[in-house]
């Protein structure tokens, strides 16, 4: 079954596409209530927030999906069930969850890594370790997405990852890292003792 195109995708077909087909459109979108105000062709921000609505339906719908163990449902169907169940419930008054993906880049997650490497390691690491954990940690950014519910008045954040925690546990976990702990343990023990004699 061919994956979901993005939103940003979606959006750049829509803008490409003629004036006639974005009416039609535009209208589906006003009829599932994703849409405010005079339903035109014309793309612009009012048109992009109507699809980011209805990017925010079949995220839902695509969670409930996999949490019910059945296919993820189309785009389009989200937006047909839109539709014949009367358009979207509560549009523009009740809270309004999204789901964030946040990737640091090499350059943010370097003084962390080396920070973490150089209290678990007592070393910096390489150019080849420092790509290894950044793949890692951003493998872990993309499974685990913060989502942000906002309503009248409040907004909450759950998820997302705590970098600095993730890193210290991947680099703890390594042979070097424990092989690091057990010297300084018994460096401190003889230190203790007197050292030897």
């Amino acid at each position: 079954m061919a994956e979901e195109i993005t939103l940003e995708q979606f959006a750049k077909n829509i803008a490409g596409s003629t004036d006639a087909a974005r009416l039609a459109l535009a209208e589906q979108l006003k009829a599932a209530n994703l849409w405010t105000g005079k339903v035109s062709s014309k793309f612009d921000i009012k048109y992009y927030n109507a699809l980011v609505k209805l990017e925010q339906a079949l995220q839902q719908q695509v969670a409930l999906d996999k949490l019910v163990g059945r296919p993820a449902t189309k785009r389009d169907a989200v937006l047909v069930e839109l539709i014949a169940g009367g358009g979207a419930e509560g549009t523009g008054t009740g809270p309004t969850t999204t789901r964030q993906t946040y990737v640091t880049s090499a350059t943010q997650t370097a003084k962390l890594l080396d920070t973490v490497a150089q209290d678990l390691l007592e070393r910096k690491l390489t150019k080849a370790e420092k790509a290894k954990y950044l793949k890692i940690l951003n493998d872990e950014q993309r499974r685990q997405p913060s989502i942000q519910t906002a309503g009248k008045g409040f907004v909450t954040t759950q998820g997302g990852v705590d970098e600095q925690q993730f890193i210290q546990e991947k680099i703890a976990g390594t042979a070097e890292a424990k092989t690091a702990r057990a010297t300084d343990a018994y460096s401190v023990m003889l230190q203790e003792l007197g050292g030897l004699r």
